[in-house]
């Protein structure tokens, strides 16, 4: 019985010390703004070495990372509807995207350890769609 109890104990620690430090959901509508195709959090503020888990709440959507800050090894975009784990180890400025809804501005950013150097490198970068270039620059103007 010892033994259960200790097991059970290790197992639900374990669990949740890889939880993700954020949640993101993949969205078609946010309930709160009525925007569609949208991440839940679109600017998301994150110390260096946290972790971010993005969510499917529908069908269609993925995570693509555009760019990040120098020497960052962009992973490769999900396939539509996986969630995927992604832990920070590099501070600076990251953009993301959903690639089927780019055009419709479904992007987002994460700032980690406060850095913003990269600021620039990221505003230059051509985005899909008009409506995701506003979208950028407005999360860039609130970091």
């Amino acid at each position: 019985m010892k033994k259960l109890f200790l097991t059970l104990f290790f197992v639900m620690f374990s669990a949740n010390s890889f939880a993700a430090d954020v949640t993101i959901e993949m969205l078609n509508k946010n309930k709160e703004t009525k925007k569609r195709m949208v991440y839940s959090q679109e600017l998301v503020k994150i110390d260096v070495g946290q972790s971010i888990e993005w969510v499917p709440t529908a069908k269609g959507h993925n995570v693509e990372m555009l760019a990040g800050p120098e020497g960052y090894e962009l992973p490769k975009k999900t396939k539509l509807n996986d969630p995927v784990t992604i832990t920070f180890d590099k501070p600076g400025i990251y953009l993301y995207q959903c690639s089927p809804h780019a055009a419709m501005g479904m992007i987002g950013l994460v700032v980690v350890g406060g850095d913003t150097s990269n600021m620039d490198a990221i505003k230059a970068l051509k985005v899909t769609g008009g409506k995701s270039k506003k979208k950028r620059d407005k999360l860039l103007s609130e970091i």
